[in-house]
């Protein structure tokens, strides 16, 4: 990792989180909170200033400040909860507020165009500063997440958010839940979704408003918080002496996740290359995917947001075994944290049977992501085209694989689990096998033919196949909570846990109910190579469960295309990507 990305993981909280206490909480937010809730349909919502003053920091290698000014919205009474959905890729973004009359949740529509993508709430907050003299030096709109880096304000409000853990990026998400609890209170700074601003070190007055439109939506008062700002410079070496000199970081091997800063070791660090700095402290992998909180798939494109500091990280993770050791077995419909699935022992005893169960259904986003490379010296002459792909489980079942090995065995023997509605195991059968893969930015257990690529002449024939068909399965995406038995909360996100070590015996595999996992076909031997494909018009397709091994409830919706058209010369080749339908990402 880089001293660029590492300065910039330290310095910034993460807008879409997991959630936790707030830890800046002042006398202002509590006075705030505790004031009787006023009988309405909706919660009642009030923007505050955790602190009077905040200090920020420039770089001298890397200016630019990012405007974490510690804002927050409270809700009271109720919760604020919005279903953001879209029928199909042809028509535009919806959202619903969740209001009550009566005492019974109703859905009440907001207006069209309120929301343009799955990111959050745009232009929310309108941002002021004004530097010692009083001069006006910056004004500008920043869109708020509900699922942003949360906590209580109160103790008697819920000791859990309900809500997921941000907001989603991936362009062809179907689906998300918004949502800040009753009793608590989410960051209005955007994290990394936010750009930074130019300010010299100095003394600033920042004035932090909720814009009219959705004041008057939400019966939000118009008040604006205000809060001294200080704009310090610094170098990287500085702030890594004083890391140094006070480790505040887990033990290796303590990962918390597969973005942000909680990488793990190299190892294990992603379907990318290998992050050598220790788990705390790694970059997540860059990739043009996005998680249910900053996870960010499998290889690089785009860098990740920063994850909230260890220590917090470390208190939160305690406070979540906590809490799922209260669960009740088989709880996946978001209310709560659902109980973590563990690989067995042994194999499975007595006949494999298919019941009569709610099962997995696996479905294929279109391609994006998609650009086009060479073999740079590695292996020169050659073009190559990469993209991310992502298959996803609609549910109404997790998708649960483990695999086995015995003793001498290079290879596992992979068996599909089935469940009843109480979360007992009530059958299995053999699905086929999981393989190590040794390769740089894979170093662990792959789960064969649960996908394969291709890519299609204009008439659908098959022109190229990709050699990726083995994947560790990981909940990278949120790409549609709103189905039923979404799980807000899924378990296995980071790889390091998910996909096992060369020594392993079994090894579970788990792809819950809203989620996918996104890979970016970028490692040698998993692109398309295109080096003798004529120019054209093709089409990327992504096959999920090829083979038909895995037990699904449906088997008809497994493939996905998107259309690219191929041009250039060898060694410039140019790769051009309609927009499919009004999705307009390549």
């Amino acid at each position: 990792m880089t001293r660029k990305r590492t300065a910039r993981l330290r310095r910034t909280l993460l807008a879409g989180t997991t959630a936790v206490a707030v830890t800046a909480v002042t006398a202002g937010i509590v006075a705030a909170a505790q004031e009787p809730a006023k009988a309405a349909t909706g919660p009642e919502l009030s923007l505050i200033a955790a602190t009077p003053s905040v200090t920020l920091t420039t770089y001298k290698e890397e200016p630019g400040v990012y405007l974490d000014l510690g804002t927050y919205l409270i809700a009271e009474g109720k919760p604020l909860e919005f279903k953001v959905t879209r029928k199909s890729y042809k028509d535009p973004v919806s959202v619903t507020q969740t209001v009550y009359e009566g005492g019974k949740a109703k859905a009440k529509k907001l207006p069209t165009g309120t929301v343009k993508d799955f990111s959050g709430l745009p232009g929310f907050v309108k941002v002021t500063l004004t530097d010692k003299a009083g001069k006006k030096v910056l004004t500008r709109t920043e869109s708020f997440c509900p699922n942003n880096a949360s906590g209580r304000v109160r103790p008697d409000a819920p000791s859990t958010s309900k809500y997921p853990e941000s907001c989603p990026t991936n362009p062809f998400t179907l689906g998300s839940v918004w949502g800040v609890e009753k009793g608590w209170a989410a960051n209005t700074y955007a994290g990394s979704y936010s750009e930074p601003v130019q300010l010299p070190a100095g003394t600033y007055t920042a004035k932090v408003g909720v814009a009219k439109k959705y004041r008057d939506l939400f019966g939000i008062a118009d008040r604006v918080a205000t809060v001294k700002v200080t704009v310090v410079e610094e170098s990287f070496e500085e702030e890594e002496g004083r890391t140094e000199a006070a480790p505040r970081f887990g033990k290796a091997g303590e990962h918390a996740g597969h973005g942000a800063a909680h990488q793990a070791p190299n190892a294990h660090a992603g379907h990318g290359p290998g992050h050598a700095p220790a788990p705390a402290e790694a970059a997540a992998p860059v990739t043009s995917g996005a998680g249910p909180s900053y996870n960010v798939g499998h290889g690089p494109l785009k860098a990740a947001p920063p994850a909230l500091p260890w220590a917090v990280k470390k208190k939160q993770q305690k406070s979540a075994l906590s809490l799922r050791a209260r669960d009740t077995s088989g709880q996946t419909d978001g209310s709560r944290q659902a109980p973590a699935l563990k690989p067995l022992s042994k194999r499975p005893a007595g006949k494999p049977s298919v019941p009569d169960v709610p099962k997995p259904d696996l479905r294929s986003l279109p391609a994006y992501g998609i650009t086009i490379s060479d073999g740079d010296k590695d292996i020169p002459g050659k073009d190559y085209l990469a993209f991310s792909a992502n298959v996803w489980n609609a549910g109404p079942a997790q998708l649960v694989v483990d695999g086995f090995r015995s003793p001498g065995k290079a290879k596992m023997d992979a068996y599909q689990y089935f469940y009843d509605a109480k979360g007992k195991q009530v059958g299995y059968t053999p699905t086929g096998t999981m393989e190590w893969d040794p390769r740089p930015g894979h170093v662990h257990w792959h789960f064969t033919d649960f996908a394969s690529y291709r890519l299609l002449k204009a008439d659908k024939k098959e022109a190229v196949r990709s050699g990726k068909e083995a994947f560790c399965l990981a909940n990278t995406d949120a790409v549609d909570y709103t189905v039923k038995n979404a799980n807000w909360h899924p378990n296995n996100t980071d790889l390091a846990t998910a996909c096992g070590e060369e020594n392993s015996i079994s090894v579970r595999e788990v792809l819950d109910v809203g989620s996918g996992d996104t890979y970016t076909q970028d490692l040698p031997g998993q692109s398309f190579d295109i080096t003798g494909v004529p120019n054209g018009t093709y089409y990327i397709q992504v096959l999920a469960n090829p083979e038909k091994r895995l037990k699904e409830t449906n088997l008809d919706n497994n493939s996905a295309l998107r259309k690219i058209v191929l041009g250039g010369k060898p060694g410039k080749r140019t790769v051009t990507v309609p927009a499919h339908d009004l999705v307009n990402a390549n």
